[in-house]
C-alpha cells in the first residue's frame, strides 16, 4: 500500500483512513477484529476513532471503540505499524467535553488506557470549544507532545477564521500547531470546505483526512428513495440527500462505476483519493464485502473526464 506524507507530521497514512466509530457498535467486537485483521492484511493500517464513540448508543458511556481496538492490539501486536488517530472535547458527560487543559490532560490518559499504548499518532481536537483560549490547549498538548504521549495535533470541525486564529496563536506563542485538519466532506457535500477552508488548508501545507467522506452511505447508491431509508441505521440522516442533486450525483456515479467495473462508493472515495487538498478520506465497513470495497478504491484511478463528470453533477446548487 502505498503511503502519503500527513502533511508536516512526520507520519505517513495510508491513501483511506478507516473510520473506526462502528467497532463496538454496528460491529461487535468478533467482526471488528475480522475487519481489523484485513485491514492488516491490506495495509490499510490507519484508524480514525474518538472518545465519544459511541455514546449514542443506549448503554453505552464511550470508549467503546477505542477499547475494541486496544484488545485487538494486546491480541495482534504490532503497534509500530498502526497509525492511532483519536479525539478529544465532544461532551461524553457534562463533565467531560470541552478543551481545557484539564480535561485534555484527563481525556487522554483514559483514551491511551482504553488503547492499551502509550502514545496517540494524531490527536484532534474533535470541536472547536469557544470557552477555552487556544493557547491553553495548545499549551496542554505541548506538554503532552514532550511526554511523548501525542506525536502530532490536528483540528476537526474547525471554521477557516477558528483554523487560521489557532495556527496564529501558534506561531505567536511557539506553540505546536495544527498540522492536519478533518473536515465535513464529500462529492456532495463540497461547500463545507471548498473555499477558504481548503485554501488555508493548502497554503500552511496541512494534512486534510476527511469524515463523511460516503455522505453517511448515501454515496453508495443503496439509498435512492425513501423506501431505502429502512436499509442501516443511518438511513435516517438520508432523507435530505433525496434531491435533485442528490439524484444527479448518483447518476453520474453509476456511469463511472460501470465504465471501471466499480462501485458508486468505490467512485466516490476515489474522487476524494485523487483530490487536491485532501490526504486521505475517512470510510467505514461492517462487513468484510464492504471493506474489499475500500480496499479496491484504494487502486482506483480515475482519468481526468471521469473527474470532470462527477464534478460536474456535484456543481449544482446544493438545493437543486
Amino acid at each position: 500500500m502505498n503511503k502519503r506524507a500527513l502533511g508536516n507530521t512526520g507520519l505517513s497514512i495510508s491513501p483511506l483512513v478507516f473510520g473506526a466509530n462502528v467497532f463496538g457498535w454496528t460491529a461487535d467486537k468478533a467482526r471488528s477484529f475480522e475487519l481489523l485483521d484485513r485491514l492488516a492484511d491490506a495495509g490499510l493500517e490507519t484508524l480514525d476513532t474518538a472518545d465519544v464513540y459511541s455514546t449514542w448508543v443506549p448503554g453505552h458511556q464511550g470508549g467503546e471503540s477505542e477499547t475494541v481496538i486496544g484488545e485487538w492490539l494486546k491480541s495482534r501486536g504490532g503497534r509500530d505499524r498502526v497509525v492511532l488517530i483519536t479525539k478529544v472535547g465532544m461532551e461524553m458527560a457534562p463533565d467531560r467535553k470541552g478543551l481545557s487543559p484539564a480535561w485534555i490532560e484527563r481525556a487522554v490518559e483514559d483514551s491511551l488506557r482504553r488503547l492499551q499504548t502509550d502514545h496517540i499518532d494524531l490527536y484532534f481536537s474533535h470541536v472547536f470549544d469557544d470557552t477555552v483560549p487556544v493557547e491553553d490547549t495548545l499549551r496542554a498538548y505541548e506538554r503532552l507532545i514532550a511526554a511523548g504521549k501525542v506525536r502530532a495535533i490536528g483540528a476537526s470541525n474547525h471554521s477557516a477564521e477558528q483554523l487560521a486564529s489557532a495556527l496564529k496563536a501558534a506561531k505567536d506563542g511557539g506553540l505546536p500547531r495544527y498540522e492536519v485538519l478533518q473536515p465535513h466532506y464529500n462529492l456532495y457535500n463540497r461547500d463545507t470546505y471548498d473555499g477558504a477552508l481548503r485554501d488555508l488548508a493548502i497554503a500552511e501545507g496541512l494534512g486534510v483526512i476527511t469524515y463523511f467522506s460516503l455522505a453517511s452511505g448515501f454515496l453508495s447508491g443503496k439509498y435512492r428513495s425513501t423506501d431505502d431509508l429502512q436499509k442501516s441505521p443511518r438511513g435516517s440522516w438520508i432523507a435530505d440527500y433525496l434531491n435533485p442533486r442528490g439524484l444527479a450525483i448518483l447518476a453520474a456515479l453509476d456511469e463511472v462505476a460501470a465504465a471501471h467495473d466499480a462501485t458508486p462508493a468505490e467512485v466516490a472515495l476515489a474522487w476524494l483519493i485523487a483530490r487536491e487538498g485532501v490526504t486521505a478520506p475517512i470510510a467505514s465497513a461492517t462487513t468484510l464485502d464492504q471493506l474489499e470495497g475500500l480496499i479496491r478504491a484504494t487502486r482506483l484511478s480515475l482519468p481526468a473526464a471521469d473527474i470532470n463528470r462527477l464534478n460536474q453533477a456535484s456543481d449544482l446548487p446544493q438545493g437543486a
